[in-house]
């Protein structure tokens, strides 16, 4: 496995809590958030990047101030977030350089897209503490990962090069034709699979979906050594990921990257809304998040210490 250089591990500790723990609030979203403040595509397209900016800027404040570390996007979130001081000084700044969306082959799969002219350097400039790129695998079908792969590996060699922090997430996704209940039967090994093959191109920080189970978790722990990896929420509801985070954090995990799950009923075309919202339930669910990584992690079992 690939060990953190000494700036990697200093970014890492930055994007810690005190406990040594990730918790991460993720809002690097842009299509999936625009969706949640509009119920038509006609109103979500009137939805300007300045908008999702103040929403992304209210997330910021009112509840990435108490988890450490925010992910934001770098076309609607920076520089405006460092620049309008909007970002507190002891909150860390996770910049994703993966684009909204994705391409679609002729065979049905996925092809990730990066937002163009953003690369470690960019992140630098941006204020960033690290860098995070998404990609989608589903490893029992090699040929839908062979571009994903190389833009992964491109894009690890090119942080490696700049000596800045790097967070590697994957997605897995329904084939066309695939019925929902044989998706779900081969969740953890596409997980673990694909955790495998970020691993084996030098990841140092792994972004995962729930792998399905404590056993599961406990394999991808297995699997990843020494290097930290942090559950997502993709979404689900606040007591679903309770479940999953305690689940991960019992078994190995390093941490929490969580958005939606916390605030996707939160977020509001009326910022006062937002505000008030963010600074009770979003904060509430929190507090229920970081309870569970308290419980169950020790600075001993920190993979970067």
């Amino acid at each position: 496995m690939a060990a953190m250089t000494t700036a990697e591990r200093r970014g890492y500790q930055q994007i810690c809590g005190a406990s040594g723990a990730m918790m991460v609030i993720a809002c690097d979203q842009r299509g999936g958030m625009r969706s949640l403040l509009a119920a038509s595509p006609e109103d979500q397209a009137k939805i300007s990047n300045d908008t999702l900016g103040d929403t992304k800027a209210d997330i910021t404040l009112h509840l990435a101030s108490h988890a450490g570390c925010v992910l934001v996007d770098p076309m609607c979130a920076v520089p405006k977030l460092v620049d309008d001081a909007i970002l507190p000084r002891d909150t860390a700044l996770l910049i994703g350089i993966d684009a909204s969306g994705w391409d679609t082959s002729s065979e049905g799969y996925r092809i990730s897209k990066m937002v163009e002219g953003v690369d470690a350097r960019r992140v630098r400039e941006l204020g960033g503490t690290g860098g995070k790129i998404m990609v989608y695998l589903r490893m029992d079908v090699p040929a839908a990962n062979t571009q994903n792969l190389e833009t992964l590996k491109a894009s690890i060699e090119d942080f490696s090069r700049e000596d800045l922090l790097l967070v590697v997430e994957f997605l897995t996704y329904r084939l066309q034709g695939e019925s929902a209940e044989e998706y779900e039967a081969k969740i953890p090994m596409l997980i673990q699979e694909g955790s495998r093959a970020c691993l084996e191109l030098g990841s140092k920080v792994l972004k995962i979906p729930y792998p399905g189970s404590e056993e599961s978790c406990a394999e991808i722990t297995r699997i990843a050594g020494d290097v930290p990896w942090a559950v997502l929420s993709a979404g689900v509801d606040h007591q679903t990921f309770l479940g999953q985070v305690e689940a991960a954090m019992k078994n190995g995990a390093s941490g929490v990257i969580a958005g939606r799950s916390l605030w996707k009923d939160c977020i509001s075309l009326d910022r006062d809304v937002t505000k008030a919202k963010l600074s009770t339930v979003a904060v509430s669910r929190l507090r229920d998040i970081q309870a569970l990584i308290a419980r169950y992690y020790r600075p001993s079992d920190s993979k970067a210490a």
